[in-house]
């Protein structure tokens, strides 16, 4: 059943406030803290700047890939509620979870049953998993038949090559959330019209389960 959604990989103020103060907002909004191989990655000090507004009732996502300590310290006083962590073990998760009282997003990224079986490894120290393709800063594709029967006690959020304008009725019956970065933008920018229709087609979906 779909609760709601997650925007990603956000780095214009104007396109975090419009988000924001949509009438049907996502539940996350997402921001690439330490991977600047993306495109949508956000330094340090604009971050702080970007982060300094009111965003209601919306979590905030620090997407991590490998944090080191420094990158954890320098992040922990921002207004994040969850720690998107890739390439993280469980004794690494734990421990950032702990030490910072942060919810945790485990990213897992996924080209075999080999990759969705390493769930397991993580089911004391989630809060939500993320399962999402190889290639996530290219928004590549995975068979999410490979996660169609897997039973969690936790929320499932879907990313990788999900289209603003697809039906959410496929994605229903394998996730919670549904994860959008890539497929909210034109030529490598985030793009409102997009955004107004997934948001709006999000809403849909939620008042038809």
């Amino acid at each position: 059943m779909i609760k709601g959604c997650k925007i990603c990989g956000i780095s214009d103020p104007n396109i975090l406030n419009f988000i924001i103060n949509h009438p049907n907002p996502p539940k996350f909004v997402g921001f690439i803290c330490n991977y600047p191989k993306s495109s949508r990655y956000v330094k340090l000090n604009y971050l702080k700047k970007l982060l300094n507004i009111n965003k209601k009732k919306i979590n905030f996502v620090a997407v991590l890939v490998k944090p080191n300590n420094e990158v954890l310290e320098q992040i922990k006083s921002l207004p994040f509620d969850y720690y998107q962590l890739y390439d993280c073990t469980p004794e690494e998760t734990k421990i950032i979870k702990k030490k910072y009282q942060k919810k945790i997003i485990t990213a897992l990224t996924i080209k075999n049953k080999s990759d969705v079986d390493r769930y397991k490894l993580f089911l004391e120290v989630t809060d939500i998993y993320l399962f999402d393709s190889k290639g996530y800063e290219k928004s590549e594709a995975f068979d999410h038949n490979l996660i169609k029967n897997i039973k969690l006690d936790k929320d499932l959020m879907l990313a990788g090559n999900i289209k603003f304008n697809d039906n959410l009725k496929d994605y229903k019956k394998i996730a919670n959330y549904i994860d959008l970065s890539g497929g909210l933008e034109t030529y490598g920018l985030k793009d409102k019209s997009k955004i107004e229709t997934f948001l709006n087609n999000v809403k849909k979906i939620k008042n038809e389960n």
